[in-house]
C-alpha cells in the first residue's frame, strides 16, 4: 500500500508496523523479526515511534519523559503527528525508496488509538491528521500484539507518562486497536501476545515471509 511516489521506484521494498496496548512485547518482537530478516541478507531498518530522527528522539523525551499532567490531549496529539511527520520524511522514506524493508514500533494506529479512542479526541480527523504527516504512506503489514491490559501493565518495570495514566484509559485504548484491526483486516493481523515469545516470533515471520515471498 505504498503511495505512488514509492511505487514508482520498482524497489522490492516492504513496511511492517507493530502496533499493541502497554506491555505487549512490540519492542522484543520488532527486535527478533529485523534478525531473522537481516540473518537472511534482507536490507531491513528497525525504527519506532515516537522517535527514529533526532528531532523525534527529542519530542518523544517531552510526550514520555515529563511528569504528569504536564501535556494536553491536544497538544499530545500535534506533538506525536510531529515527529511521525519528520520521522516519515527523513527515515522510512528513504529507507523505503533504496528497497529496505523497515519494521518500526508503532505509527498510525497507535495515534487513534491512543489520542482517538483513549483521549476523547475525534478518530476522523486524527485519521486525516495522520495521512496530512505521512503524506498518505500506510503499512504494507501490520502486527496488533494485543493483551490484557492489567497484564501488560504489569508486565512494564519503568513506567512512562503515557503508561500512568489511568487504566480505563488504557481499557479504551485496547478496545480502539482491536477496532481499527476490524476496519483494516486486509492490513492488520491480531496475534494472542500473551504466548510464547518465540511462537508469536514465528508466526510474524511467517506472515512476513509469505508476504515477501521468501523461504525461512
Amino acid at each position: 500500500m505504498h503511495d505512488r511516489f514509492t511505487l514508482e521506484l520498482d524497489l522490492p521494498s516492504y513496511f511492517v508496523t507493530l502496533e499493541g496496548p502497554e506491555g505487549s512485547g512490540k519492542t522484543t518482537q520488532a527486535e527478533l523479526l529485523a534478525d531473522a530478516l537481516r540473518s537472511l541478507g534482507l536490507m531491513t531498518l528497525l525504527t519506532r515511534e515516537p522517535g527514529g530522527d533526532p528531532v523525534s528522539e527529542e519530542i518523544r523525551k517531552v510526550l514520555l519523559d515529563g511528569p504528569d499532567h504536564s501535556v494536553t490531549d491536544r497538544t499530545e496529539l500535534f506533538l506525536y503527528l510531529a515527529a511521525r511527520a519528520q520521522h516519515t520524511e527523513r527515515t522510512v522514506r528513504p529507507a523505503l525508496n533504496n528497497g529496505t524493508i523497515v519494521i518500526c514500533g508503532r505509527f498510525i494506529d497507535s495515534t487513534v488509538a491512543y489520542q482517538g479512542w483513549g483521549g476523547g479526541l475525534d478518530k476522523d480527523v486524527i485519521r486525516k491528521m495522520n495521512s496530512v504527516a505521512t503524506g498518505g504512506l500506510k503499512p504494507d503489514l501490520t502486527f496488533l500484539l494485543d493483551i490484557d491490559v492489567e497484564t501488560g501493565l504489569r508486565r512494564q518495570q519503568q513506567w512512562n507518562r503515557m503508561e500512568r495514566k489511568a487504566v480505563e484509559y488504557h481499557q479504551r485504548v485496547r478496545e480502539g486497536f482491536l477496532e481499527e484491526a476490524k476496519l483494516s483486516p486486509e492490513r492488520i493481523i491480531v496475534i494472542d501476545a500473551s504466548a510464547d515469545v518465540d511462537f508469536i516470533h514465528r508466526k510474524i515471520l511467517h506472515y512476513v515471509a509469505e508476504k515477501l515471498k521468501i523461504a525461512v
